[in-house]
Protein backbone atom coordinates (compact mmCIF):
# COMPACT_ATOMS: atom_id res chain seq x y z
CA UNK A 1 0.00 0.00 0.00
CA UNK A 2 1.51 3.65 -1.17
CA UNK A 3 2.58 5.41 1.95
CA UNK A 4 0.24 8.24 1.49
CA UNK A 5 -3.12 5.88 1.13
CA UNK A 6 -6.10 7.40 2.91
CA UNK A 7 -4.62 11.11 2.56
CA UNK A 8 -7.26 13.90 2.22
CA UNK A 9 -7.21 17.54 1.08
CA UNK A 10 -4.49 19.14 -1.23
CA UNK A 11 -1.65 17.24 -2.20
CA UNK A 12 1.80 18.63 -0.85
CA UNK A 13 3.90 19.80 -3.42
CA UNK A 14 7.63 20.51 -3.58
CA UNK A 15 9.21 22.35 -5.95
CA UNK A 16 13.40 22.09 -7.51
CA UNK A 17 14.27 25.44 -9.06
CA UNK A 18 11.92 27.73 -9.23
CA UNK A 19 12.89 30.93 -7.22
CA UNK A 20 13.01 34.27 -7.61
CA UNK A 21 13.22 35.51 -11.04
CA UNK A 22 12.31 32.49 -12.36
CA UNK A 23 9.56 32.97 -14.83
CA UNK A 24 8.44 28.66 -15.84
CA UNK A 25 8.59 28.11 -11.98
CA UNK A 26 5.92 31.02 -10.79
CA UNK A 27 4.12 29.34 -14.13
CA UNK A 28 3.93 25.86 -11.93
CA UNK A 29 2.71 27.47 -8.98
CA UNK A 30 -0.22 29.26 -10.62
CA UNK A 31 -1.33 26.27 -12.75
CA UNK A 32 -0.47 23.74 -9.52
CA UNK A 33 -2.72 25.80 -7.24
CA UNK A 34 -5.48 27.07 -10.03
CA UNK A 35 -8.28 24.21 -8.61
CA UNK A 36 -7.31 23.65 -5.25
CA UNK A 37 -5.17 20.49 -6.08
CA UNK A 38 -2.02 20.93 -4.57
CA UNK A 39 -0.48 22.94 -2.35
CA UNK A 40 3.64 23.98 -2.24
CA UNK A 41 4.73 22.95 1.28
CA UNK A 42 8.38 22.51 0.96
CA UNK A 43 11.45 23.93 -2.21
CA UNK A 44 14.68 23.17 -3.10
CA UNK A 45 14.37 26.70 -5.13
CA UNK A 46 18.10 27.31 -6.35
CA UNK A 47 21.24 26.50 -6.76
CA UNK A 48 22.50 29.13 -4.06
CA UNK A 49 21.45 28.19 -0.57
CA UNK A 50 21.18 31.56 0.58
CA UNK A 51 18.75 32.64 -2.79
CA UNK A 52 16.98 29.00 -1.86
CA UNK A 53 16.31 30.94 1.32
CA UNK A 54 15.32 34.25 0.04
CA UNK A 55 12.92 32.41 -2.12
CA UNK A 56 11.57 30.01 0.03
CA UNK A 57 10.46 33.01 2.47
CA UNK A 58 8.88 35.49 -0.15
CA UNK A 59 6.77 32.21 -1.08
CA UNK A 60 5.97 32.01 2.50
CA UNK A 61 7.54 28.16 3.16
CA UNK A 62 8.58 27.33 6.74
CA UNK A 63 11.82 27.87 7.38
CA UNK A 64 12.31 24.20 8.02
CA UNK A 65 10.92 22.67 4.52
CA UNK A 66 13.57 24.81 2.55
CA UNK A 67 16.54 23.23 1.62
CA UNK A 68 19.85 23.93 0.48
CA UNK A 69 19.70 20.66 -2.41
CA UNK A 70 17.29 18.21 -3.50
CA UNK A 71 18.90 16.06 -2.04
CA UNK A 72 18.53 16.47 1.28
CA UNK A 73 14.98 17.39 0.39
CA UNK A 74 14.33 14.01 -1.34
CA UNK A 75 15.34 11.99 1.92
CA UNK A 76 13.94 14.10 4.63
CA UNK A 77 10.70 14.40 2.63
CA UNK A 78 10.37 10.80 2.32
CA UNK A 79 10.35 10.30 6.20
CA UNK A 80 8.22 12.63 7.23
CA UNK A 81 4.81 12.20 8.41
CA UNK A 82 3.45 15.03 6.46
CA UNK A 83 6.23 14.96 3.56
CA UNK A 84 5.35 15.87 -0.21
CA UNK A 85 3.67 13.46 -2.01
CA UNK A 86 4.57 15.31 -5.43
CA UNK A 87 7.51 17.13 -6.58
CA UNK A 88 7.89 20.13 -9.25
CA UNK A 89 11.03 20.18 -11.32
CA UNK A 90 11.59 23.25 -13.17
CA UNK A 91 15.54 23.70 -13.56
CA UNK A 92 17.10 24.00 -16.66
CA UNK A 93 17.21 20.96 -18.97
CA UNK A 94 20.65 19.42 -17.65
CA UNK A 95 19.97 19.35 -13.88
CA UNK A 96 16.03 17.62 -14.49
CA UNK A 97 17.59 13.83 -14.25
CA UNK A 98 19.15 13.78 -10.97
CA UNK A 99 16.55 15.16 -9.04
CA UNK A 100 13.86 13.70 -11.01
CA UNK A 101 15.76 9.80 -10.15
CA UNK A 102 15.88 11.16 -6.87
CA UNK A 103 12.31 11.53 -6.08
CA UNK A 104 11.07 8.62 -8.12
CA UNK A 105 13.51 6.24 -6.44
CA UNK A 106 11.58 7.60 -3.22
CA UNK A 107 7.89 6.99 -3.93
CA UNK A 108 7.37 10.79 -4.90
CA UNK A 109 5.30 11.85 -8.14
CA UNK A 110 7.36 14.28 -10.07
CA UNK A 111 5.74 16.36 -12.71
CA UNK A 112 9.41 17.80 -15.13
CA UNK A 113 9.50 20.10 -17.69
CA UNK A 114 10.38 19.75 -20.41
CA UNK A 115 12.37 18.56 -22.36
CA UNK A 116 12.68 15.51 -20.12
CA UNK A 117 16.55 15.57 -19.90
CA UNK A 118 19.73 17.11 -21.66
CA UNK A 119 19.96 13.64 -23.39
CA UNK A 120 18.51 10.93 -24.91
CA UNK A 121 20.99 8.50 -22.74
CA UNK A 122 19.70 10.51 -19.57
CA UNK A 123 16.36 10.02 -21.03
CA UNK A 124 16.47 6.32 -21.08
CA UNK A 125 17.94 5.88 -17.85
CA UNK A 126 14.91 7.78 -16.55
CA UNK A 127 12.30 5.72 -18.17
CA UNK A 128 13.90 2.95 -16.90
CA UNK A 129 13.84 4.53 -13.33
CA UNK A 130 10.05 5.78 -13.61
CA UNK A 131 9.08 2.03 -14.73
CA UNK A 132 10.55 0.81 -11.50
CA UNK A 133 8.81 3.28 -9.55
CA UNK A 134 5.22 3.19 -7.84
CA UNK A 135 5.05 7.07 -8.50
CA UNK A 136 3.74 8.85 -11.35
CA UNK A 137 5.76 10.91 -13.89
CA UNK A 138 4.49 13.72 -15.57
CA UNK A 139 5.74 15.91 -18.26
CA UNK A 140 4.74 19.27 -18.87
CA UNK A 141 4.12 19.70 -22.69
CA UNK A 142 1.58 21.84 -21.42
CA UNK A 143 0.13 23.16 -24.88
CA UNK A 144 -1.62 19.65 -25.00
CA UNK A 145 -4.26 20.60 -22.38
CA UNK A 146 -5.89 22.96 -24.16
CA UNK A 147 -9.46 22.22 -24.52
CA UNK A 148 -9.81 22.76 -28.37
CA UNK A 149 -6.36 20.67 -28.79
CA UNK A 150 -8.50 17.85 -27.18
CA UNK A 151 -11.51 18.77 -29.16
CA UNK A 152 -9.40 18.20 -32.45
CA UNK A 153 -7.35 15.11 -31.13
CA UNK A 154 -11.23 13.61 -30.24
CA UNK A 155 -11.76 14.49 -33.83
CA UNK A 156 -8.92 13.16 -35.56
CA UNK A 157 -9.83 9.82 -33.40
CA UNK A 158 -13.34 9.85 -34.23
CA UNK A 159 -12.43 10.25 -38.00
CA UNK A 160 -13.01 13.64 -39.12
CA UNK A 161 -10.03 14.83 -41.74
CA UNK A 162 -9.84 10.93 -42.79
CA UNK A 163 -6.48 9.28 -43.58
CA UNK A 164 -3.88 11.95 -42.50
CA UNK A 165 -2.13 12.83 -45.31
CA UNK A 166 -0.12 16.04 -44.24
CA UNK A 167 1.02 17.87 -40.79
CA UNK A 168 2.44 21.55 -40.23
CA UNK A 169 3.35 22.73 -37.14
CA UNK A 170 4.78 25.86 -36.62
CA UNK A 171 6.65 27.42 -33.35
CA UNK A 172 8.24 30.99 -33.44
CA UNK A 173 8.92 33.54 -31.60
CA UNK A 174 11.49 36.64 -31.53
CA UNK A 175 13.27 37.05 -28.81
CA UNK A 176 16.77 35.73 -29.50
CA UNK A 177 16.88 37.72 -32.59
CA UNK A 178 19.60 39.35 -31.32
CA UNK A 179 22.24 38.30 -28.88
CA UNK A 180 20.25 38.90 -25.41
CA UNK A 181 22.50 36.12 -23.52
CA UNK A 182 25.75 38.35 -23.87
CA UNK A 183 23.48 41.48 -22.34
CA UNK A 184 22.43 39.53 -19.00
CA UNK A 185 19.03 37.57 -19.79
CA UNK A 186 19.30 34.64 -17.40
CA UNK A 187 16.65 32.63 -19.74
CA UNK A 188 18.97 32.93 -23.00
CA UNK A 189 21.80 32.40 -20.96
CA UNK A 190 21.31 29.01 -20.38
CA UNK A 191 18.74 28.72 -23.01
CA UNK A 192 21.91 29.19 -25.48
CA UNK A 193 24.62 27.09 -23.16
CA UNK A 194 25.08 23.23 -24.69
CA UNK A 195 26.44 22.44 -21.66
CA UNK A 196 22.71 23.49 -19.72
CA UNK A 197 20.33 23.32 -22.63
CA UNK A 198 21.35 19.85 -24.39
CA UNK A 199 21.92 19.42 -27.70
CA UNK A 200 19.23 21.38 -29.68
CA UNK A 201 18.69 25.37 -29.11
CA UNK A 202 14.98 26.42 -30.60
CA UNK A 203 15.31 22.45 -31.31
CA UNK A 204 15.01 21.29 -27.90
CA UNK A 205 13.29 24.59 -26.00
CA UNK A 206 10.19 24.79 -28.04
CA UNK A 207 10.70 22.17 -31.43
CA UNK A 208 9.70 19.70 -28.72
CA UNK A 209 6.53 21.38 -27.77
CA UNK A 210 5.66 21.48 -31.71
CA UNK A 211 6.79 17.78 -31.99
CA UNK A 212 5.11 16.54 -29.03
CA UNK A 213 1.83 18.31 -29.85
CA UNK A 214 1.66 17.08 -33.31
CA UNK A 215 1.84 13.70 -32.23
CA UNK A 216 -0.47 14.01 -29.50
CA UNK A 217 -3.36 15.72 -32.32
CA UNK A 218 -2.57 13.10 -35.19
CA UNK A 219 -1.98 10.43 -33.63
CA UNK A 220 0.93 9.48 -35.26
CA UNK A 221 4.56 10.26 -35.06
CA UNK A 222 6.64 10.48 -37.88
CA UNK A 223 9.39 7.62 -38.57
CA UNK A 224 11.92 9.69 -40.41
CA UNK A 225 13.23 13.12 -40.58
CA UNK A 226 15.21 15.45 -42.33
CA UNK A 227 16.73 18.35 -40.51
CA UNK A 228 18.07 21.61 -41.50
CA UNK A 229 19.75 23.58 -38.33
CA UNK A 230 21.05 27.11 -37.89
CA UNK A 231 22.45 29.66 -35.76
CA UNK A 232 21.69 33.24 -37.28
CA UNK A 233 23.27 35.11 -34.60
CA UNK A 234 26.73 35.21 -34.43
CA UNK A 235 28.51 33.20 -32.08
CA UNK A 236 25.60 31.38 -30.61
CA UNK A 237 26.67 27.86 -29.88
CA UNK A 238 23.07 26.26 -30.43
CA UNK A 239 20.16 26.43 -33.34
CA UNK A 240 18.09 29.30 -33.21
CA UNK A 241 16.13 28.06 -36.10
CA UNK A 242 15.09 24.73 -37.47
CA UNK A 243 13.61 23.28 -40.61
CA UNK A 244 12.07 19.43 -40.31
CA UNK A 245 10.60 17.46 -42.70
CA UNK A 246 9.15 14.55 -41.50
CA UNK A 247 7.56 10.97 -43.15
CA UNK A 248 5.17 8.97 -41.63
CA UNK A 249 4.58 4.94 -41.70
CA UNK A 250 1.25 5.54 -42.79
CA UNK A 251 2.29 7.41 -45.83
CA UNK A 252 1.94 10.90 -44.49
CA UNK A 253 4.19 14.11 -44.75
CA UNK A 254 4.91 16.50 -42.60
CA UNK A 255 6.82 19.59 -41.52
CA UNK A 256 7.90 21.03 -38.68
CA UNK A 257 9.51 24.89 -38.47
CA UNK A 258 10.65 26.46 -34.93
CA UNK A 259 12.53 29.72 -34.70
CA UNK A 260 13.66 32.05 -31.80
CA UNK A 261 14.84 34.80 -34.73
CA UNK A 262 11.58 35.75 -36.38
CA UNK A 263 10.83 39.45 -35.87
CA UNK A 264 6.87 39.88 -35.13
CA UNK A 265 6.39 36.61 -33.42
CA UNK A 266 6.07 37.06 -29.61
CA UNK A 267 4.68 33.25 -29.25
CA UNK A 268 3.45 31.73 -32.12
CA UNK A 269 2.65 28.29 -32.53
CA UNK A 270 0.14 26.99 -35.05
CA UNK A 271 -1.09 23.25 -35.74
CA UNK A 272 -2.89 21.85 -39.69
CA UNK A 273 -3.69 18.75 -40.29
CA UNK A 274 -4.68 17.61 -43.59
CA UNK A 275 -6.30 13.97 -44.33
CA UNK A 276 -8.50 12.67 -47.17
CA UNK A 277 -11.94 13.56 -45.78
CA UNK A 278 -11.16 16.94 -44.33
CA UNK A 279 -8.72 19.31 -42.50
CA UNK A 280 -7.89 20.99 -38.75
CA UNK A 281 -6.10 23.94 -37.65
CA UNK A 282 -5.55 25.62 -34.54
CA UNK A 283 -3.58 28.53 -33.51
CA UNK A 284 -1.88 29.39 -29.93
CA UNK A 285 -2.66 33.53 -30.68
CA UNK A 286 -6.64 32.22 -30.64
CA UNK A 287 -6.72 29.49 -28.51
CA UNK A 288 -10.21 29.49 -28.26
CA UNK A 289 -10.64 28.45 -31.59
CA UNK A 290 -10.51 25.19 -34.36
CA UNK A 291 -11.07 25.48 -37.37
CA UNK A 292 -12.25 22.65 -38.98
CA UNK A 293 -13.05 21.79 -42.72
CA UNK A 294 -14.44 18.85 -44.27
CA UNK A 295 -13.99 18.13 -47.42
CA UNK A 296 -15.60 20.29 -50.51
CA UNK A 297 -17.38 22.42 -47.32
CA UNK A 298 -17.31 25.81 -46.04
CA UNK A 299 -14.74 26.00 -43.04
CA UNK A 300 -16.30 25.94 -39.67
CA UNK A 301 -15.37 28.09 -36.60
CA UNK A 302 -16.01 25.74 -33.63
CA UNK A 303 -15.43 27.25 -30.06
CA UNK A 304 -15.99 25.29 -26.56
CA UNK A 305 -19.40 26.27 -26.81
CA UNK A 306 -20.31 24.79 -29.92
CA UNK A 307 -17.68 21.65 -29.76
CA UNK A 308 -17.70 18.40 -27.38
CA UNK A 309 -17.10 17.66 -24.37
CA UNK A 310 -14.05 16.66 -24.97
CA UNK A 311 -13.34 20.38 -24.71
CA UNK A 312 -15.81 21.80 -22.22
CA UNK A 313 -14.69 19.17 -20.00
CA UNK A 314 -11.64 21.40 -19.54
CA UNK A 315 -13.33 24.57 -19.15
CA UNK A 316 -13.37 26.68 -15.86
CA UNK A 317 -15.36 29.57 -16.94
CA UNK A 318 -18.33 30.05 -19.77
CA UNK A 319 -17.60 30.18 -23.05
CA UNK A 320 -16.89 33.83 -23.87
CA UNK A 321 -14.46 34.41 -21.42
CA UNK A 322 -11.35 33.57 -22.93
CA UNK A 323 -8.83 31.00 -21.77
CA UNK A 324 -5.23 30.49 -22.14
CA UNK A 325 -1.97 29.43 -21.18
CA UNK A 326 -2.14 29.16 -17.14
CA UNK A 327 -5.50 27.20 -17.66
CA UNK A 328 -3.92 24.64 -20.42
CA UNK A 329 -1.08 24.22 -17.96
CA UNK A 330 -3.49 23.96 -14.72
CA UNK A 331 -5.34 21.13 -16.88
CA UNK A 332 -2.26 19.16 -16.61
CA UNK A 333 -1.84 19.68 -12.61
CA UNK A 334 -5.56 18.62 -12.38
CA UNK A 335 -5.04 15.53 -14.39
CA UNK A 336 -2.15 15.19 -12.40
CA UNK A 337 -4.02 14.93 -9.27
CA UNK A 338 -6.82 12.75 -10.49
CA UNK A 339 -3.88 10.05 -11.63
CA UNK A 340 -1.93 10.62 -8.24
CA UNK A 341 -5.54 9.94 -6.41
CA UNK A 342 -6.56 7.34 -8.38
CA UNK A 343 -2.67 5.50 -7.55
CA UNK A 344 -4.12 6.62 -3.59
CA UNK A 345 -6.73 4.45 -4.29
CA UNK A 346 -5.13 1.53 -5.79
CA UNK A 347 -6.46 1.91 -8.99
CA UNK A 348 -4.85 2.80 -12.62
CA UNK A 349 -4.23 6.24 -13.86
CA UNK A 350 -6.35 7.47 -16.60
CA UNK A 351 -5.98 10.82 -19.15
CA UNK A 352 -3.67 12.11 -21.34
CA UNK A 353 -1.12 13.11 -19.63
CA UNK A 354 2.28 13.38 -21.28
CA UNK A 355 4.25 10.44 -19.86
CA UNK A 356 8.11 9.42 -19.30
CA UNK A 357 7.43 7.93 -22.90
CA UNK A 358 6.72 10.99 -24.56
CA UNK A 359 9.83 12.55 -22.48
CA UNK A 360 12.43 9.96 -24.32
CA UNK A 361 10.55 10.80 -27.66
CA UNK A 362 11.21 13.94 -27.40
CA UNK A 363 15.11 14.03 -26.40
CA UNK A 364 15.30 11.42 -29.20
CA UNK A 365 13.74 13.49 -31.75
CA UNK A 366 15.99 16.26 -30.75
CA UNK A 367 19.09 14.36 -30.81
CA UNK A 368 17.86 13.10 -34.42
CA UNK A 369 17.31 16.14 -35.61
CA UNK A 370 21.10 17.55 -34.85
CA UNK A 371 22.74 13.96 -36.38
CA UNK A 372 20.57 14.79 -39.77
CA UNK A 373 21.95 18.41 -39.74
CA UNK A 374 25.16 17.36 -38.90
CA UNK A 375 25.09 15.29 -42.65
CA UNK A 376 23.83 17.66 -44.92
CA UNK A 377 19.66 16.81 -43.83
CA UNK A 378 20.48 13.17 -44.43
CA UNK A 379 17.01 11.21 -43.98
CA UNK A 380 17.31 9.36 -39.99
CA UNK A 381 14.93 7.27 -39.04
CA UNK A 382 13.62 7.77 -35.16
CA UNK A 383 14.00 5.24 -32.92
Amino acid sequence: MSRFAGRSGPIRLGMVGGGKDAFIGAVHRIASRMDGEFELVAGALSSTPERARESGAALGLSPDRVYDDFEAMAKREARLKDGIEAVAIVTPNHLHFAPARAFLRRGIHVICDKPMTATAAEAKKLAGEAERSEALFVLTHNYSGYPMIRQARAMVEDGFIGRLRGVQVEYVQDWLASAVETQGSKQAEWRTDPARSGAGGALGDIGTHAFHLAGFVAGERPEAISCDLTSFVDGRKLDDDARVLMRYASGAKGGLWCSQVAPGNENRLTLRLYGDKGGLEWSHEAPEHLIATPLGEAPRLMTRATSGPAATDLQRVPPGHPEGYLEAFANLYREAAAAIRAKRAGEAPTGLLPTVADGLTGVRFVEACVDSASRDGKWTRLP
